[in-house]
């Protein structure tokens, strides 16, 4: 066996059936129903079935063939110390727009690595370009029919995608997408816009392009495209303003009544930063089609905005007295504050200070949350009143550790501040709680 199919078992989960079966860390995982395992995409197919056989070897060095009886779609519990069982695989891509390229030296290493991994896309929700995708992992995951598969399409047109990507196979590589359609694959589209660039009739001709793909892609969303102040040597990118927000959000108010009257879903969405700059209302919650396109940052913010209001009339009324304060960045800082002034008619004693954090890290022209580093929260409001408590989106922390971009921890934020942190997750619930319980 290559040691590209050892893979080593990092833990299992409390109360699993690998638990169950005696599996520990350290363990290896040899084979699963007599076959070898490459990756998890072999893994989620082998183990699907009710009636499996696995074979482990333990660290005494001892092998152990394991016939285990589940549930059909019932997972095993084992932690992996690779998530995807491979080596990730990186982008061969240039992009004008990639974030990366734009970022400063001296962050953590992981941070400048570009994937273009279509396992990612499948287990994480990332969007990938088709230019790293083999025809082996095209056939597997038809053969293995997984879905849905987020593809970066940014244009149809083939030699714009090509520069776009700088990439020669960037525009054939989109031919790939038929075989996905034609296998009955489910796929989620994105369109990454450059003033200039892929805009404007490019855009029309996209977005009526992609419709030859339905039902199996079921959405596409369009995101601007993000400029920090480190663009060196760079294409050159301009920012959108407030009239090209305007039209993009016209351009996709008529396709979606197109696609809706043809196909019965809205199927073309803008994220949430359009409506912001346009200063336009959100969408309607029907408008979003079930919020299919929400991890792409399109309906949060009218998503918090249902579930804080339903909060809000499902609670008493109070006299509670505190003070708080709380961080956002630049784009949801006037809608942060439309729900603050909607807590205080039912809890006029609550005291919440709402700070709009720019980023300098990044440059102003960078206004998502996601993006704030911990120095420029500390910087900008540490002579201010803070009450109690910080609240502090979870958008801003890295997924699985409390520290920010910067390598800014959660402690180094109390310390500095001599306020209590709170990580308010992305739900209005918990920003309701935030606000009220204590």
């Amino acid at each position: 066996m290559n040691k590209k199919a050892v893979h080593h078992i990092d833990g299992v989960v409390a109360g699993s059936i690998a638990e169950e079966m005696e599996i520990e860390a350290g363990d290896i995982l040899l084979s699963i129903n007599g076959k070898e395992i490459e990756d998890i995409f072999d893994y989620q197919y082998q183990i699907t079935n009710d009636t499996i056989t696995v074979l482990i070897k333990k660290k005494n060095g001892e092998e152990w063939e394991l016939d285990i009886e589940k549930e059909y779609d019932e997972d095993l519990g084992i932690i992996f110390e690779n998530g995807l069982m491979d080596d990730y695989k990186s982008c061969s891509n240039k992009c004008i727009f990639c974030f990366i390229d734009q970022m400063p030296e001296g962050m953590r290493e992981t941070l400048y690595f570009k994937d273009d991994d279509s396992r990612l896309s499948f287990l994480q929700g990332n969007y990938v370009t088709l230019t790293n995708m083999s025809d082996k992992d095209i056939d597997r995951i038809i053969a293995y029919n997984l879905a849905p598969i987020n593809i970066s399409f940014h244009t149809t047109n083939e030699e714009l995608r090509c520069k776009m990507l700088n990439n020669k196979k960037a525009g054939k590589a989109l031919a790939k997408v038929k075989k996905f359609y034609e296998a009955g694959i489910e796929m989620n589209g994105q369109i990454v816009l450059c003033k200039g660039v892929n805009d404007g009739e490019e855009l029309e001709k996209t977005i009526e392009d992609l419709g030859q793909y339905m039902p199996y892609l079921r959405s596409v969303s369009i995101v601007p495209v993000g400029l920090t102040k480190y663009r060196d040597k760079l294409y050159k990118l301009e920012s959108f303003n407030k009239s090209d927000a305007v039209k993009l959000i016209e351009t996709v108010a008529k396709w979606q009544k197109y696609y809706m009257d043809k196909f019965n879903t809205h199927f073309i969405h803008a994220s949430d930063e359009w409506y912001i700059l346009a200063d336009k209302e959100f969408p309607k919650e029907e408008s979003y089609d079930g919020y299919i396109q929400l991890e792409n940052g399109v309906g949060m913010a009218r998503l918090l905005y249902e579930e804080f209001t339903e909060a809000l009339k499902n609670r008493k009324a109070s006299d509670d007295s505190h003070e708080i304060s709380l961080v956002t960045g630049v784009l949801y800082f006037p809608f942060i504050k439309e729900l603050i002034a909607m807590l205080n008619e039912k809890y006029p004693n609550i005291k919440v200070n709402p700070y709009c954090i720019k980023n300098d890290f990044f440059g102003e022209k960078i206004t998502v949350a996601g993006l704030i580093t911990g120095k420029d929260i500390i910087n900008q409001i540490k002579d201010l009143k803070l009450g109690e408590r910080l609240l502090i989106p979870d958008t801003m922390l890295k997924s699985d550790e409390d520290i920010f971009l910067d390598d800014v921890t959660i402690d180094d934020i109390q310390n500095a501040l001599q306020v209590k942190p709170y990580i308010v997750k992305s739900s209005g619930q918990a920003l309701l709680d935030a606000f009220t319980v204590f």
